[in-house]
């Protein structure tokens, strides 16, 4: 496994560098609710300040799904609701969990990401399905989760209150994520950051 130097934590995003995720699939899965005629307005399904809101704990779960039933004005089922939502979350390779654990055997670890209770209630359900593992909070040293810190990247504010809470200096932890624009949050405050832009990249950067 590759050393690296002058690096003592490591943070790793959770969508598409721990799960996989097809927003694509969740979309054609609320299609199958909808008549043909509001097809358009799935476009607005994952850019909406509804997402934004609860992915900062602006609102909560019940609010999140009466606005997706306002959105499209459909009755949607809390469980119809749940299942498009949750849709997107996709596996969890094995080889990502045994990386996590041998990678916390040398640098302290957490998971920083955007995300809501109801994809993190699906996330515990798929990860004990999938690895055997009870809960998010065992994969890392520490879990920041947007939702409970009311705050999101790329907002600087939510790694600077991460960089508070494990007390490592911001130069000396590197941050994974699928997003260049999280990235640059990162930057921003002086974290080292790697891009993951494909499903291998994560253990293909600690490859000798």
């Amino acid at each position: 496994m590759k050393k690296l130097e002058n690096i003592d934590f490591l943070i790793f995003d959770l969508g598409n560098v721990i799960i996989d995720i097809d927003y694509d699939f969740s979309i054609n899965e609320l299609k199958k609710l909808l008549p043909e005629h509001k097809f358009e307005l799935t476009n607005q399904f994952f850019p909406s300040s509804i997402h934004k809101d609860y992915e900062r704990g602006l609102i909560t779960s019940e609010q999140f799904r009466n606005e997706i039933r306002l959105m499209f004005q459909e009755d949607f089922t809390d469980a119809q609701i749940d299942h498009v939502w949750n849709s997107l979350l996709k596996d969890i390779p094995r080889e990502r969990i045994d990386l996590l654990n041998e990678l916390r055997k040398i640098y302290g670890t957490a998971v920083l990401s955007n995300t809501n209770e109801i994809h993190i209630d699906k996330f515990d359900e798929l990860l004990k399905e999938q690895t055997g593992i009870s809960s998010i909070n065992t994969l890392c040293d520490k879990v920041f989760l947007s939702h409970k810190m009311g705050l999101a990247k790329p907002d600087p504010a939510i790694y600077l209150s991460a960089l508070s809470d494990i007390g490592i200096p911001a130069n000396r932890v590197l941050f994974f994520d699928d997003l260049l624009a999280n990235l640059e949050g990162a930057k921003s405050v002086g974290i080292h950051t790697h891009h993951i832009n494909h499903k291998k990249g994560l253990v293909e950067f600690f490859e000798i």
